[in-house]
Formats: C-alpha cells, structure tokens, sequence
C-alpha cells in the first residue's frame, strides 16, 4: 500500500470524468495504488444521487485493465437515502459499490458513521460475512470516537468476528484533537489498527491558497471557513515558511506532517487536477528536521 492515499471525494464533482482519470494516471505514474471514496460521494452537489466518484474510478478501472495493482477503499452508512449500518442495508449497499466500481471484492469497506441504533454484535456480524463471503477483504471505521472504537473491538473480539483493520479520523495541523487528545492514536496503537485519516491538507486551507482576512470563496468555501482564523493562519505561515526552507510546496510539508505522525499508514489527499498530484505525492519523500517538525507542533497547540 502507497503510503499516501488518493481521496476520491473531488471525482465527478470538482474533477469532471476526465480530469478524474488524468489525477489517477498521475498517481499511479507516481507510485500510488491506494484509492479512497464513498458511496455517498457526492450527494451534497445539486442533482447529483451518490455513487458518482465510485462510477468515476469503476470507469477508469475498466479503462486502464489494472484492478489487481489498485486498493480500493469505499464506505457504507452515510447516504442520505441509505444511512446506517443495518446488515439489510449494508448489504445493498455493497453490492450497489461493486456494480459501480466494477469489483467482486472491496479491499477495504468502511463504516462511514457510526449508528448507535443498531446493536453492535449485528453490524459486525455483517461485516463478518462480507468477508468470509469474499465480497470485502477488510474493514475500518470511519468517524467513531475513541469510545465506540473500543467497543469495536471488545465485541467483535468476544464474539470471535473479524476484526477491524483501520480507522479514518479527520487529522491535519489545524485538527488535532480527535486523535492526539481523545486517546484515539494510542488507542490504535494498542489494537494495531492503522490510522488512514482524511483532511490532510483541512480542505485545501493548509495548501497556502488562502490569505488572511480575504473572503473564503470555492466549492469547500463551507468547510474551510472554520479553520480561517487567526491560530489557523498563524499555522498556515508556519506552513508556507518551511516550504520555503525547503523548496517544495505547503502541501507537501503539510502532508509530510501528518504522514510522519505515530500510527500513521497514509493520509488521503485529493486533487482536482494532475498538476496538484506531484506535490501530494512528494509528502511521503519529505524529511521535516527535527526543529522544522517542532515548531509547527508548537504553532499547531492550539487545535490539540
């Protein structure tokens, strides 16, 4: 597995299905094999149903003949139409992922969200079956707190189900808490999960391409605008000066960070066009010093 993972959230959204299949030819040229999405990707955009970034890559699958070099992540649970972890409903799901990506078997299937309002011995025991069926090789979990992760593993341990292999927190410079402070890495550490978290780059605010007290505009506008303030800038400037130190650009050292933290297997990054690959790419070759890494720990405090 690459140590950095392409995120697939941009695919059939702000990436059309050719500039998709541009940013997947980039990434693997480059090195990559491990492809994150969701069938929930992307229901926010107006008219669109779900399901398009997984059509996107099935597509470029299909195009390229090349399932056997490519690890494929999806997710289950968050369709607005769909949501939770019923058996019925994962099932469906799952086979709704496979005809648009165009695989027998999902190498790594996600619960999206967690659903408190199913027992957790039942949803385990599907995701159990999907693997002794063959329809999933592993599964992780995505956005549960510290807690559930446990839970996780204690029942799925005394019922003797298949265990969970990763979890995908968000985790950048700009949040740090949900796996620093909660116990969440150590947690991971103790359980050998690996942690493959999303927002590497905050959205795109960590890339640099916002400045202070300019109007936050773009398709993530919404999501960028709670890391826009003066301790998120200041991490930015941090950002951008070692960057400069270093002759690369503020997504590779960003990335570089988040990719060097304990427990880390590989972070996801998307990009929404070719050109945006070689930067992301770069992180996972990166040597931050020691006193480079320190000081944006230091800048970063406040989000811990």
């Amino acid at each position: 597995m690459s140590p950095l993972c392409l995120g697939g959230n941009v695919f059939g959204w702000t990436a059309d299905a050719a500039t998709s299949e541009a940013v997947l030819d980039a990434f693997v040229d480059a090195g990559g094999n491990f492809v994150d999405t969701a069938d929930a990707y992307s229901t926010w955009v107006p008219g669109h149903r779900g399901g398009e970034s997984e059509s996107v890559i099935g597509g470029w699958l299909r195009h390229r003949g090349n399932r056997d070099k490519v690890v494929v992540a999806t997710k289950v649970a968050k369709h607005p139409v769909h949501r939770g972890l019923r058996p019925a409903n994962i099932r469906i799901c799952l086979d709704g992922s496979r005809r648009r990506l165009g695989v027998e078997t999902i190498d790594l299937y996600y619960a999206h969200e967690d659903d408190p309002h199913v027992p957790t011995a039942e949803w385990l025991g599907a995701f159990d079956q999907l693997i002794h069926s063959g329809a999933v090789r592993h599964y992780g979990l995505s956005n549960f707190t510290t807690e559930r992760v446990a839970e996780v593993m204690d029942v799925a341990t005394k019922e003797g189900l298949a265990l969970p292999v990763a979890v995908q927190p968000q985790y950048n410079l700009v949040h740090r808490a949900e796996v620093e402070t909660s116990g969440l890495a150590a947690l991971c550490a103790q359980h050998h999960l690996a942690l493959v978290p999303y927002y590497g780059l905050a959205a795109g605010f960590l890339t640099g391409k916002y400045g202070r007290g300019e109007q936050i505009h773009g398709a993530r506008a919404g999501r960028v605008r709670s890391y826009a303030t003066d301790a998120g800038f200041d991490v930015v400037d941090a950002v951008v000066a070692v960057a400069d130190e270093l002759g690369v650009e503020p997504a590779t050292v960003a990335l570089a960070w988040v990719g060097h933290q304990p427990g880390v297997a590989a972070p996801i990054a998307s990009a929404s066009s070719a050109e945006q690959v070689g930067p992301i790419m770069a992180a996972a070759e990166l040597k931050l010093t020691r006193a480079q890494h320190n000081r944006l720990n230091k800048v970063s405090l406040p989000f811990t």
